[in-house]
């Protein structure tokens, strides 16, 4: 483990006072621009750490985990919170949700704050515009361990839960056309999601099985607003043959499409049929909801990563990375 730049080095390289350094750090008055601006630069080039994370790799915890989500409001994510306290409390465990709503910046600014408050370890789901991970190697850099949950970045050094989203693809695909249709679209996600490109994997795969031609104008790709699923299903409807089903990125995006249908004068799995993922508890009481949805389980996820995430915190030096797949389950609403 890579020891962290304490403020005594910074001292000694300055030839200043380790009083001095820290009141610069702080911003202090009392401490010349100059002087604040050389201990901040040297602290930077340093990769130096603000004293609770310092401690908390010295192995002194702080039983406090951080969790980083894009919304907590999303029924899917509040499952997975909710087993990620259970196990954590039993364990002795506290938890620090933030949210990063689905924005690059705000993620990187709260993993930041985990990390300077001493948190044990974090757990993420990556917000859809994350693009860049520098974020999450400087906490690596730190021996802070992270595990990554549905929204994962595979190319990380880090472990990872997840479901295998092209097979969960090619099932809901295939359902689709065991009911005799064949102009399917997808409302897929943004493009900077792992998943996005999963799912595009498994929809071409049932199509090119099936010897259906893919219709490039009945891919579509939404950044999982309301107003840009609204927008990209009106475009669908409007082609010259619209589709006969959508395959939607999850049951959010499948309800703000659907409404839009609805708005036509379409009638749901009659007009125009939907599949999705996620099978949210909710879509139960809907009169008429996505005929398919593909089940993740995210209780199951949050389950895992939380215990990979104290097993990495309390064995440091045995504990290897693991890449776990939560088996999916497709759900026929009838």
């Amino acid at each position: 483990m890579v020891h962290p730049t304490t403020m005594k080095e910074i001292a000694r390289q300055l030839g200043v006072t380790v009083s001095t350094v820290s009141r610069a750090l702080q911003n202090h008055p009392s401490i010349g621009l100059r002087t604040r601006e050389r201990v901040h630069e040297l602290a930077k080039r340093l990769d130096y750490v603000p004293n609770p994370t310092a401690i908390n790799l010295k192995r002194r915890r702080t039983h406090n985990i951080g969790v980083v989500l894009p919304f907590l409001t999303e029924q899917f994510f509040s499952t997975a919170i909710s087993a990620i306290e259970d196990v954590a409390i039993s364990k002795g465990y506290s938890v620090v949700v933030m949210q990063s709503r689905n924005d690059y910046e705000r993620e990187r600014l709260v993993v930041g704050n985990l990390v300077k408050h001493g948190v044990d370890g974090i757990i993420v789901s990556l917000a859809s515009e994350t693009q860049n991970n520098s974020h999450f190697l400087e906490v690596n850099k730190h021996g802070i361990p992270i595990v990554f949950f549905d929204r994962v970045a595979r190319n990380l050094p880090n472990s990872c839960v997840y479901v295998d989203v092209t097979a969960g693809a090619i099932e809901a695909v295939e359902y689709l056309i065991s009911l005799g249709l064949s102009r399917i679209a997808l409302l897929n996600g943004p493009g900077t999601l792992q998943a996005t490109d999963e799912r595009l994997k498994g929809y071409v795969t049932v199509m090119n099985r099936h010897g259906i031609p893919i219709n490039r104008a009945y891919v579509r790709s939404v950044n999982l607003s309301k107003e840009d699923t609204a927008r990209k299903m009106s475009e669908l409807l409007d082609l010259p043959e619209p589709p006969q089903a959508v395959l939607a990125f999850n049951d959010y995006v499948a309800l703000d499409a659907m409404q839009v249908c609805r708005q036509r004068g379409l009638a749901i799995n009659q007009d125009i049929y939907f599949g999705s993922f996620s099978n949210l508890p909710f879509c139960s009481y809907l009169e008429h909801p996505p005929i398919a949805s593909i089940e993740q389980f995210p209780h199951d996820m949050g389950t895992k990563a939380i215990q990979l995430l104290i097993a990495a915190i309390e064995d440091p030096q045995h504990f290897t990375r693991e890449e776990v797949v939560i088996p999916h389950k497709l759900i026929v609403r009838q």
